[in-house]
């Protein structure tokens, strides 16, 4: 499929019409918003959930950045391992037990927004919050489709390896290696429901495979 080109604010009704039609289905919907910490992920999952907001729907937002894991874990093998940053710094466990499972089929719905500040590298102490059955949770961070996790709707912001060294700060550069192999082994472009080609953020461009 080719990637049809579209506005910013294009994009952005498009997903909360994907994501409105299956709120409608009578369940709640869990996204995932992936891509490069540059390609804006976390814009994206904003401006969809207050659109979402805006028509009534009840939208739910959590950023990855809140489910890392503490520094001694994420640094135990040094503050610049690729393998430690593509696989264990994302406390994948937590984020699944205290917010996917929750707001998927059969659960609770008592779900928690943020776990662990990696900052003040100390727990966010975030109280719990009950979702309503029809709700949208969007979940927004990087390499989140090698995970494993349920997400009912997966959207990726792609960035071709050229605008990821473009855009990388010097100090963050050490990173991209695990975009490289993540492009070559997970292969986002080809499982995401819908790839947005975001090399200039201007004037993006969709393939949908939902």
């Amino acid at each position: 499929m080719h990637p049809k080109p579209v506005t910013p604010d294009a994009l952005v009704e498009l997903v909360v019409d994907l994501c409105a039609s299956s709120v409608a289905d009578g369940r709640r919907l869990r996204v995932a918003v992936d891509g490069h910490p540059t390609g804006g992920t976390g814009p994206l999952a904003d401006a969809v959930a207050a659109a979402l907001r805006a028509r009534g729907t009840t939208a739910l937002r959590v950023s990855t950045r809140w489910f890392l894991r503490p520094a001694s874990l994420r640094f135990e093998f040094g503050k610049q391992d690729i393998q430690s940053y593509a696989e264990s710094w994302l406390d994948v466990s937590a984020l699944r037990r205290e917010v996917l499972d929750p707001l998927g089929p059969g659960g609770s719905g008592r779900w928690l927004p943020t776990r662990w500040d990696p900052d003040a590298d100390r727990a966010t102490r975030a109280p719990y919050e009950t979702a309503p059955a029809l709700a949208v949770l969007l979940v927004d961070g990087p390499l989140l489709l090698s995970r494993g996790l349920p997400f009912d709707l997966t959207v990726h912001l792609h960035l071709s390896a050229g605008a990821r060294q473009r855009r990388t700060p010097d100090e963050e550069k050490w990173t991209l290696p695990a975009y490289e192999d993540y492009d070559r082994t997970v292969r986002p472009t080809d499982t995401a429901d819908v790839v947005v080609r975001t090399d200039d953020p201007r004037h993006p461009a969709v393939v949908l495979r939902h």
